[in-house]
């Protein structure tokens, strides 16, 4: 076919550059006369790795319960900061009105309001639909499964593969 590695990774970063970085995500329009919707955040983090085990970035992800639609993602160390640039990525009406699910890591208190996040244990269920979207996001970009030959040597390579997926998720879930 005449196509290089040096050839098809360029082609790939040039996708990766050509996708938007915010999906305009909007809230759910019904036909009925009234509608009464609380708007739900379920947010995780999963770990990934980057050219070798020890250089862990991790991913943050913030799905809308309802429409499960990714809001918005950041990959860096699982640390306050890192979750602040997530929380600055939200929707500004997920970010005012919203209920946040986390599991119960330190790292989220003091970022999200106390009155809008209520940590939760794995049996309380109210994280299952952003585990089982980690869940997803690792059988489908070969790069984040565990003990895998596939894996990203550059950061940037990383983050777009996973951006690639997030798009294709989250525009799949808006025409549902």
């Amino acid at each position: 076919m005449g196509v290089g590695l040096k050839g098809l990774l360029g082609f790939l970063v040039t996708c990766f550059e050509a996708l938007p970085d915010h999906w305009h995500v909007q809230p759910v329009s019904w036909n009925q006369d009234v509608m009464i919707q609380r708007l739900e955040v379920e947010a995780d983090a999963m770990a990934s790795f980057v050219q070798k085990k020890t250089n862990k970035p991790w991913i943050w992800l913030a799905m809308d319960a309802k429409t499960r639609q990714i809001l918005a993602f950041h990959v860096g160390d699982r640390s306050r900061k890192r979750l602040k640039k997530l929380w600055a990525m939200m929707p500004q009406a997920s970010r005012q009105h919203a209920t946040f699910y986390t599991d119960q890591s330190v790292v989220s208190q003091g970022v999200i309001p106390a009155a809008q996040h209520y940590p939760m244990g794995k049996l309380a269920r109210k994280t299952n639909h952003i585990e089982r979207c980690n869940t997803t996001l690792r059988q489908r970009v070969s790069r984040l499964v565990r003990r895998a030959w596939s894996f990203s040597k550059t950061l940037a390579n990383h983050i777009g593969a996973i951006k690639y997926f997030i798009c294709h998720y989250t525009l799949t879930k808006a025409a549902v």
